[in-house]
């Protein structure tokens, strides 16, 4: 059969894979003998750089023979079947015998495209798109390149901490050097998709268990409080988008000002996410008059990371939704926000002096939806309404949100104290 064939150094060197092999071959011609052995390698940039190191080593054995360091009588011609013990420098065992192990089961990056195929099609309707092509970009920019030449069954306990401490430590910045670790989440992310890879590949019975991928020395970690506007702070917040509607810094950019006060509006009166609202489109809403609370309110068909739900809006979001429908003659399909205007929002964030709580924490624009979350339950509100009407847990909330709004706690309830027995009363008993 044909072979398949590549030189090297200048021609003197060939690999090459015949048509009834796996291993790539290399040979070269040097002292007026052919000499040749298999690389054992079945990939060719693996096989090249083993052809390389083989080669240098028939130059220094051709260079001592000149010398008359090596018989000329030694055997030196290679064979593609030799033994290991047939080579003559312990250079040449060590190029011979170093070969990486056979791995146990499937390769990890054969294992994560099946996934991959295998998700999309189960999951397609019912989970976010955008979701879904998250855990591609995490197996394409960071398990793959880690775990992918490894067998699906030899990553282990060991291996997975292996990943977590190369992923701390592996990026830095390119300026200062300094080491850039993912956070928490993200990294938590990373590790959901490796367990789904191989409890896929548990179903198919090419592993026998999924190892255990408990964090080491992980301690309790601290309950994140949501960044969020209290009362006086959104008000501030939304009269300064106000003021900015009216009097823009250049007349350009009217339009943008004037979106971004009905954005803060609608945001903070419906506790929708920022994705979920950039998704909106004017079909979705309706006005309507609520006959439980005989207010008008927007009845909202919300597309967002846990399919479609619906959402009622608090009074305040009509108007805002009204001049913004009226503003730019809206048809059925268009979307409600063309952008997020993230760097509008920063900047009166900043001439606030609201883009950080007193804990530090960052407010975005999701901060608006943890501001409509907070407010719904320092008036009182049903937390499990709350909760289904923005499309969480109630868990979530109580984890989140609840620990730290004060009206939550009730006096009454923990102030109870035992009614004290006369001493006249009880000696007369």
């Amino acid at each position: 059969m044909d072979a398949e064939t590549h030189t090297l150094m200048d021609g003197k060197l060939h690999v090459y894979k015949r048509g009834n092999s796996r291993y790539w071959q290399c040979s070269t011609y040097m002292g007026q003998l052919n000499h040749r052995t298999s690389t054992k390698e079945e990939s060719l940039v693996e096989a090249k750089e083993f052809a390389r190191g083989w080669y240098m080593e028939r130059c220094v054995d051709e260079r001592k023979r000149r010398r008359g360091k090596i018989s000329a009588a030694e055997p030196v011609e290679r064979i593609d079947d030799a033994p290991a013990s047939a080579i003559s420098t312990p250079i040449d065992r060590r190029l011979r015998e170093h070969k990486k192990p056979k791995p146990n089961g499937p390769l990890f990056k054969d294992a994560a495209a099946e996934f991959e195929l295998e998700y999309r099609a189960i999951t397609a309707g019912e989970r976010n798109a955008h979701y879904v092509d998250q855990k591609s970009d995490q197996i394409r920019v960071h398990l793959v390149p880690f775990f992918g030449e490894m067998g699906v069954g030899d990553i282990t306990s060991g291996t997975v901490q292996d990943y977590r401490v190369h992923r701390q430590t592996s990026r830095k910045h390119r300026k200062t050097g300094k080491v850039l670790r993912p956070s928490r989440s993200t990294l938590h992310s990373e590790i959901v998709t490796l367990r789904q890879i191989l409890k896929m590949c548990s179903r198919k019975e090419t592993i026998k268990a999924v190892p255990d991928m408990s964090v080491a020395y992980k301690t309790s970690g601290k309950v994140n409080h949501r960044a969020w506007f209290s009362p006086a702070e959104y008000k501030l917040l939304y009269e300064a988008t106000r003021d900015r509607a009216k009097h823009p810094r250049n007349e350009r950019w009217r339009s943008e000002c004037e979106q971004m006060h009905d954005f803060v509006l609608i945001m903070g009166n419906t506790g929708l996410r920022p994705d979920e609202a950039l998704r909106l489109e004017e079909r979705d809403v309706a006005v309507v008059d609520d006959e439980a609370t005989g207010e008008t309110i927007l009845e909202i068909a919300v597309r967002g990371k846990r399919g479609t739900g619906f959402c009622k809006s608090m009074p305040g979001a009509v108007q805002p939704y009204l001049r913004l429908r009226q503003r730019r003659s809206l048809k059925a399909t268009d979307r409600l926000f063309d952008s997020s205007q993230r760097e509008l929002f920063n900047t009166i964030l900043a001439e606030l002096n609201l883009k950080h709580d007193r804990e530090g924490n960052v407010r975005t624009t999701y901060s608006l939806r943890h501001t409509y979350i907070c407010m719904r339950l320092m008036e009182g509100a049903d937390i499990y309404q709350v909760a289904k009407n923005c499309r969480t847990s109630v868990e979530m909330i109580e984890k989140h949100y609840a620990v730290h709004i004060k009206t939550i706690l009730d006096a009454a309830a923990i102030n109870v104290r035992k009614a004290k027995v006369s001493s006249i009363s009880s000696h007369a008993a």
